[in-house]
């Protein structure tokens, strides 16, 4: 019989985690409100992923509670939090009322005690205890779990008793007896003055507990120097260790007193009185909205438990509401002649706008255009829908423009007025295929997000709008859905619609007033102007066109490397002795470590041993036949799983070619991407890999032309250090890799032999990309002395060079960050 399912949540923890991790979002008073919609946040994803059938919430109460009794300085050090967060301790406890939830509270004792009393009390039930405080890990046994938060709100894990064993290396009732000896400068905990984490670790793992450690301390304090050193050695415990451990005493056994969670608090505690209760939901809904959690809404459980008597169901209610959606003032849906007539002459008069486009799918080349919205002064905004082909929704009623369209298209192709969007390469795409041309894209707000940060990877409209505004959009999933009940926005109430683009095109066009000052205010500006938004064109045309794959060719090669995997597991289980599962990492180590006795000195480690991964065995390259063997087998599987039999899954039907995306915003340096698929992941290595490429091919009178920068870093190099024999080298047309040769080797140029040239190509690429001797003498085959005296011979050479990446390095120091030619920044904040 499946156990029922109690959770008991750490308010307080919650909030203070929530409250430091998110951005200050605000309600539309201004009141501070991100920990409550943290809060809000973890307590929905409970409810949605655990399914409690029972749950209880747990606040401290702002009192001194019987720890700072036994310890006057326990919790000392903190510092008082601001108010801004104390405030929202009362919203969030009227959200747990909203939802019906038993609150426990009491003076002298913290959450935690209340929590550790909770899950002794219940009997054959599972506690899930969800915190972002790692204490609560020694209430962890048979029926307790903790959920807890790693990083911000959105990282969380579940920990039961091996969890703990895997990540501390001892067991959950053995916590607190590290926090005695360890400390904890949180709670100002001493713990024993000079014993650290791996000491604490070392010692819990040897004696098991405080108590009987300190019967060995006690044991053999009296003895002599010797018998003593002895003993200690025996046990793995150095001098002034086992000194620090025995005037610590007192102290330690305090620290486990205070680290030590109370399971016995007198609560009024009966365990129906936390059963998951049906609740109003119209106040939550009312709460939600009041603190502008707009995209929550939709997460409020639907299921019949949240029904109270008489009260329509709250998904009857969200109905009601798509009956009498209204779109937000300052947003219009252009449904009739009058109103598309207004928009035409208003869009016509401007200068530049900012546009996007609603779909049906993610894919511009498979999915369909439903609507445009457009924006050109802040919170205003106008939603066109385009008459869909085939649309089934009643309530996605489509106004048919087509007599006026010319006009729209007009101003679209216009060169002269400029246009803005997030991510426009999209749009640029969608429109194309629905037969409408987009000229004058002047800005995307994407890009210039990118540029001021591209380190990070979330550029995202909601993303970069909840930054620079506090301000939380509607999530696309609050229309369509996600998962199995995921509908398409074509059958999404066309108010709903309305209000969604409206909006995007109304924060875009918000977004560019900021983010174009930004990029002035950086020199950004005109790396955005120069580079990054003419590509923008360029791209999607590259994107349009696509890539021919041979299928036929692809289909061949895929049966001929499911031969030949099929020949190398035959290979690999003669030499095994038995059939076995190759990518199964636990029964490979158990062939190659146990059964063939392969060493595993100088392999890396995983939770459950000796690591498998390919970066490990290559490690093992020629130890044993088997080793060659299961790296041949990994590589022919992994060239059939990704490319053969992949590659033509992706093919576009219309037009049997591939399109794959470039992107812009990926990679921190600057430098294009590719994705569905990754074109720039081509093996080129292998003889196979080089045969996959064939499967690329141009139509007839075409040919498929590799064009490469003829050594354009040691160009760059050159043109950036002002060297003066590297710029000379290359004004003559030398080569320049023989000229290397020739400086470092003391000859003349012509006479250079191969071997030296190949020599001085890797000095030249290996230097400049930060490779020292070790590094450099494993490339050339050298030693270390010689690869050292290499580099020495070069910078003499090229001291120019030598002397303009060593004031690079003091100025990225001195900047945090460092720039290319065009003023592309790479921002290092951790570099000091």
């Amino acid at each position: 019989m499946k156990k029922s399912k109690f959770a008991i949540i750490d308010a307080n923890a919650i909030i203070h985690r929530a409250f430091h991790a998110l951005p200050p979002l605000q309600n539309k008073d201004g009141v501070l409100v991100n920990a409550v919609y943290g809060f809000a946040n973890i307590l929905l994803k409970i409810l949605q992923d655990i399914k409690p059938d029972y749950i209880a919430v747990c606040f401290d109460v702002a009192k001194k509670t019987f720890r700072n009794e036994i310890y006057a300085d326990y919790k000392a050090q903190r510092e008082k939090g601001p108010q801004e967060l104390y405030n929202q301790m009362n919203f969030v406890r009227q959200l747990v009322r909203a939802f019906n939830m038993r609150i426990f509270e009491q003076a002298g004792y913290e959450a935690d005690d209340l929590i550790g009393t909770l899950a002794k009390k219940i009997k054959n039930i599972e506690s899930l205890i969800v915190t972002g405080d790692m204490d609560a890990l020694q209430l962890i046994d048979e029926n307790t779990k903790v959920y807890t938060l790693r990083k911000g709100i959105a990282d969380t894990v579940i920990y039961d008793k091996q969890g703990v064993i895997e990540k501390y290396g001892f067991r959950a009732d053995q916590v607190v007896d590290y926090k005695a000896l360890r400390g904890d400068q949180s709670d100002n905990i001493p713990g024993v003055n000079g014993v650290g984490e791996k000491t604490a670790t070392e010692l819990i793992k040897t004696f098991g507990s405080l108590e009987e450690l300190y019967k060995f301390i006690d044991r053999i304090k009296m003895l002599k120097d010797e018998e003593l050193k002895n003993l200690l050695d025996k046990k793995n415990i150095k001098k002034g260790i086992f000194e620090k451990l025995k005037n610590g005493k007192e102290q330690a056994f305090l620290s486990k007193k205070l680290a030590t969670i109370v399971k016995n608090v007198k609560i009024d505690f009966k365990l129906e009185q936390c059963k998951v209760q049906p609740f109003d939901a119209e106040k939550v809904i009312d709460l939600f909205q009041r603190w502008n959690f707009k995209s929550l809404i939709a997460r409020i459980p639907h299921a019949e438990k949240t029904i109270t008597k008489g009260q329509p169901s709250l998904f009857d209610k969200h109905q009601n509401q798509l009956e009498d959606f209204a779109i937000r003032p300052g947003y219009v849906l252009i449904n009739n002649e009058n109103k598309f007539n207004n928009f035409i002459e208003k869009l016509t008069k401007q200068k530049e706008f900012a546009i996007d486009t609603e779909t049906d799918g993610l894919d511009p080349f498979k999915d369909k255009l439903i609507g445009m919205s457009f924006s050109w002064k802040t919170g205003e905004a106008y939603y066109l829908p385009i008459k869909i082909q085939g649309a089934v929704n009643k309530k996605q009623k489509a106004y048919n423009f087509q007599r006026q369209m010319p006009q729209l298209k007009k101003i679209l192709a216009d060169k002269n007025i400029k246009k803005i969007g997030h991510n426009i390469k999209f749009d640029l795409e969608v429109l194309g295929e629905a037969d409408f041309e987009l000229n004058g894209v002047e800005f995307d707000t994407m890009l210039a997000s990118y540029l001021l940060n591209p380190g990070s990877r979330q550029h995202k409209l909601d993303t970069v709008v909840f930054i620079e505004f506090k301000y939380e959009m509607t999530p696309i999933t609050a229309l369509i859905g996600k998962g199995k009940t995921q509908t398409s926005l074509n059958k999404v109430d066309i108010k709903r619609v309305a209000d969604y683009a409206a909006e995007d095109a109304d924060y875009t066009w918000r977004m560019y007033q900021v983010l174009k000052k930004l990029l002035e205010k950086n020199h950004l500006l005109e790396l955005m102007e120069k580079i990054e938004n003419p590509l923008i064109n360029v791209l999607a045309r590259m994107e349009k066109n696509g890539v021919a794959i041979d299928e036929k060719f692809l289909q061949a090669m895929s049966k001929e490397l499911g031969d030949e995997i099929k020949k190398t597991e035959k290979k690999v289980f003669a030499i095994a002795g038995r059939e076995f599962n190759l990518r199964s990492p636990l029964q490979l180590k158990k062939i190659l470590f146990d059964k063939l006795n392969i060493p595993t000195n100088g392999l890396g480690r995983t939770k459950s041993g000796v690591s498998t991964a390919v970066g490990e065995l290559e490690k093992l390259k020629g130890t044993h036949p088997i080793v060659d063997l299961i790296e041949n087998h990994r590589e022919l599987s992994k060239l059939k799983s990704t490319y053969t039999d992949s590659l033509p899954k992706l093919v576009n039907p219309c037009d049997g070619r591939i399109h794959t995306s470039y992107n812009q915003t990926i990679t921190a340096t600057g430098r294009l991407s590719s994705s569905d698929p990754n074109l720039q992941n081509i093996p080129v290595r292998t003889e196979l890999g080089k045969k996959i490429r064939q499967a690329f091919v141009a139509p007839r009178g075409y040919k498929i032309v590799a064009i490469d920068y003829s050594q354009i870093e040691l160009r760059l190099a050159a043109a950036m250090s002002g060297d003066k024999i590297m710029t000379e080298s290359f004004s003559k047309g030398e080569d320049f890799h023989a000229r290397t040769a020739a400086e470092v080797f003391n000859v003349n140029i012509d006479k250079v032999t191969g071997a030296m040239r190949r020599k001085a190509k890797e000095v030249n690429f290996g230097i400049l990309y930060g490779l020292g001797a070790r590094g450099l003498a494993q490339r050339i085959g050298s030693t270390y002395d010689d690869a050292l005296a290499f580099i020495e011979k070069y910078f003499e050479a090229y001291h120019e060079l030598k002397e303009y990446m060593e004031e690079t390095i003091v100025l990225a120091h001195d900047m945090e960050y460092v720039e290319t030619l065009f003023g592309r920044k790479r921002f290092l904040p951790g570099i000091n």
